[in-house]
């Protein structure tokens, strides 16, 4: 295994810590089979809490819902369902059917702005079965057309990590040896770093596994938070220049 490979391994094995009480509360909202609007800014966490969630719960789970066909591209597999060339307002009607069928609470991550027919398609769904809708605003400027549907779901807010939960996180990436022990030390600087963002203390954790920095010297540590936003940029840089605008339907 190379050494990117055995970084890549390491990395996915860091625990998911500090959501207990919500997601106690998700699983209460399943049992009760209600709406749920997961809230919380980029990088906070509402993917991995769902990703948690589903180890216990029998959920559906759309991963891009942009629009209406990437959402059949994600959920079709899951109910048994395949393109076969079909137009995308049969699929459409067909998933819907399928999904009412299987009765399952969906989920769709990554929601941002809907447009009046997906909102429409969202709204056909809830009808029949429990949706949760992952997003970073409720605000009718970024959530568009579904915006008055909103009353009717429950509210969970995804919150930035408590210095203790920071704590928890770097712990388990030092026992498991993806980051050094003395990382240990720096803590409260990754804590006051990321502002308990746990993407932004991940960044910080994958660039002290990928390289050596002497952190007792405050330089190291400009560096690090020099080297964590570069690759930041990169990261973003490289998604913009491999995204295809879609037609929003």
């Amino acid at each position: 295994m190379s050494a990117t490979s055995s970084n890549e391994s390491r990395k996915l094995a860091l625990p998911f810590v500090g959501r207990s009480k919500e997601a106690a509360q998700l699983r209460r909202l399943h049992a009760q089979r209600k709406h749920v609007l997961i809230l919380g800014p980029e990088g906070i966490g509402k993917t991995a809490l769902v990703a948690c969630s589903k180890e216990k719960l029998d959920l559906l789970i759309c991963q891009q819902s942009e629009h209406l066909g990437l959402i059949c591209g994600s959920l079709e597999p899951q109910v048994g369902l395949e393109a076969s060339g079909l137009r995308l307002l049969q699929r459409k009607q067909r998933l819907r059917q399928a999904l009412a069928e299987a009765g399952k609470t969906v989920v769709f991550d990554g929601m941002g702005w809907t447009t009046p027919k997906l909102s429409s398609f969202l709204e056909a769904v809830m009808e029949r079965v429990p949706i949760w809708i992952c997003t970073r605003s409720e605000h009718s400027w970024d959530i568009g057309h579904f915006w008055p549907l909103l009353v009717r779901f429950e509210k969970l807010e995804v919150h930035p990590f408590h210095p203790a939960e920071t704590r928890e996180v770097v712990k388990a990436a030092v026992r498991i040896g993806l980051v050094p022990a003395d990382v240990l030390g720096i803590v409260g600087w990754l804590h006051y770093r990321s502002r308990g963002n746990p993407l932004v203390l991940r960044a910080f954790l994958e660039e002290l596994a990928s390289r050596e920095y002497d952190l007792s010297n405050l330089h190291a540590l400009r560096r690090l938070e020099l080297d964590r936003r570069i690759h930041d940029m990169f990261r973003l840089g490289t998604a913009f220049e491999g995204h295809t605008p879609s037609q929003h339907e």
